[in-house]
């Protein structure tokens, strides 16, 4: 009898080896495919600078936490084997510093190198960075990347529609798409749509698609005047699936572009990649005439006036919250976050003199300095301390707030601390380091109501699904400060010109078709 069990047992043993062997060799036949990127909008009309630990580096598997289509149990995590080296994504701000950008770059590139030979390589990028003393940061990265890489390897880049794609991004790039939406409702969706397109490529053996075609169009406008929920924007991006779905083509996009940057790159951009070059040829000239066509057609997302006439408007309507957009030092546009010119005008507004008066929500103003003496002094206890303008100053100095600590909240990823302060019947929300305020429960975890607050004043552009669906009514007062949105005012001197509207009667530019070389191709 003992030595039918030992036959059973080797056989499980061998089973089991066998199924161990296959499942190795069914990896090793997969392909591997790295994850790198840095993303960042960067205002180059702001003051403040962006450092390394404002980018939250991930490193190694931590990053997969950012991609829910590439769980454990996804299909896609199945289809290869991933190496996910360093992705990094700020918070909307200034200029970074050539240090940081060296840091994090240096140490994607010795991640790369450790971990290689790759066969594709997933580029999850934002496209809007700048750093000092560079224009192109974006399309240097990728271009030192593919001296660690290689020029064979299948790269397919992931971007926001603000982004920018140089001439040399296209060339290092061989798959791009970027969102569709703005808001954008739609970021996931377009990150995983850059990686189905790279293992597509990668499993059906065609690899780079054959073209690539890129036309820059001369239209540089802000995001809250091409939101894709009105005319013309939301026509002109539904041609873009039309366009991506044809056989022959890969994938379609058209960008924006950022407006906030004074760099020859900052522009609109069309690009089409597959394999059909007639289709990939006419699709990104149809793309492109008809952005330019309805150029005239872009306005505002909502209302846009003065503060003082926003602020009248608020206080004369019945619907609530009334949301005032503080644009002009939007954080999530890269504006520095702590200009306080128009806290300053609401502080010296009387209806707001009263703890009876129209209830109001100021989000936000940093001051790490009032932050620390309120937390001395503790919830309930009296304040009196500065905050504010320590970045940019230019429109309005640091303001002396003097009110009741409401609520100290610590562990916010962005903010770090949180202290709301009551100053009249206003509700100033005054944080360690500039956070955006984009969620109903950034308020409510503050012990704030803002769906029964009478206004609520926010620094941002266009509003964000949550507070959108939130809003009673709404109007962005045109205020100062880095991302301001009359561009006008912002004295550009080296964009390339003409350049609509700053040019508003320039002739038809060319819009024809300019084919990119493939990444590995010798000119």
């Amino acid at each position: 009898m003992k030595p039918l069990i030992h036959c059973y047992i080797l056989l499980l043993v061998l089973l089991a080896s066998c199924k161990q062997d296959k499942k190795q060799h069914e990896s090793e036949n997969l392909p591997k495919i790295a994850i790198a990127g840095l993303g960042i909008e960067s205002s180059t009309f702001s003051p403040a600078l962006t450092h390394e630990d404002a980018f939250h580096a991930k490193i190694g598997d931590s990053i997969f936490s950012k991609y829910p289509f590439l769980q454990v149990d996804s299909l896609n995590r199945k289809r290869a084997q991933w190496v996910p080296t360093l992705v990094g994504k700020s918070l909307p701000g200034g200029t970074v510093t050539k240090e940081a950008y060296e840091s994090l770059v240096s140490k994607t590139l010795k991640l790369l190198k450790e971990n290689g030979p790759f066969d594709g390589l997933f580029f999850d990028i934002h496209g809007a960075m700048s750093v000092v003393g560079m224009d192109d940061p974006e399309g240097d990265l990728i271009e030192r990347i593919r001296e660690v890489v290689g020029t064979n390897v299948l790269i397919s880049t992931s971007m926001d529609l603000h982004g920018n794609v140089s001439k040399k991004l296209a060339k290092h790039t061989d798959l791009i798409t970027c969102y569709r939406m703005a808001p954008h409702e739609d970021a996931i969706q377009s990150k995983k749509r850059a990686v189905t397109n790279l293992l597509d490529r990668l499993e059906n053996g065609m690899g780079k698609p054959k073209y690539k075609a890129w036309i820059p169009v001369p239209i540089l406008l802000p995001g809250e005047k091409t939101s894709t929920r009105i005319e013309p924007g939301k026509s002109l991006y539904a041609k873009v699936p039309n366009v991506a779905n044809k056989e022959g083509v890969i994938d379609a996009a058209i960008w924006i572009g950022y407006a906030w940057a004074d760099e020859p790159r900052n522009h609109a951009v069309v690009m089409v990649t597959g394999d059909d070059r007639e289709k990939v040829k006419d699709g990104a000239e149809t793309l492109a005439q008809s952005f330019w066509d309805v150029r005239n057609q872009f306005e505002f997302v909502a209302p846009t006036t003065s503060l003082e006439e926003s602020l009248k408007l608020a206080l004369a309507s019945n619907k609530h919250p009334f949301i005032i957009s503080d644009m002009g030092d939007n954080p999530t546009a890269g504006g520095a976050g702590d200009v306080t010119w128009t806290l300053e005008q609401l502080l010296e507004r009387p209806e707001f003199k009263s703890d009876n008066g129209p209830s109001l929500i100021y989000a936000s103003i940093p001051g790490p300095k009032f932050v620390e003496k309120a937390i001395e002094i503790g919830v309930g206890g009296k304040i009196k301390a500065t905050a504010g303008a320590t970045v940019d100053s230019r429109f309005a100095g640091p303001l002396e707030l003097e009110g009741t600590i409401e609520a100290i909240k610590s562990g916010d990823r962005n903010a770090e601390t949180e202290v709301v302060v009551k100053i009249g019947s206003i509700m100033v929300i005054v944080t360690k380091k500039r956070k955006p305020y984009h969620h109903l429960s950034d308020f409510t975890n503050l012990g704030l109501h803002p769906k029964k607050t009478d206004i609520i004043v926010v620094k941002i552009g266009y509003l964000v699904p949550e507070l959108y669906d939130m809003r009673g009514d709404w109007v962005m007062a045109l205020t100062p400060g880095g991302v301001d949105q009359d561009i006008n005012r912002l004295g550009y001197k080296r964009i390339k010109r003409p350049m609509f509207p700053l040019d508003s009667t320039m002739a038809q530019p060319d819009l024809k078709a300019q084919f990119i070389p493939a990444s590995n191709a010798t000119e």
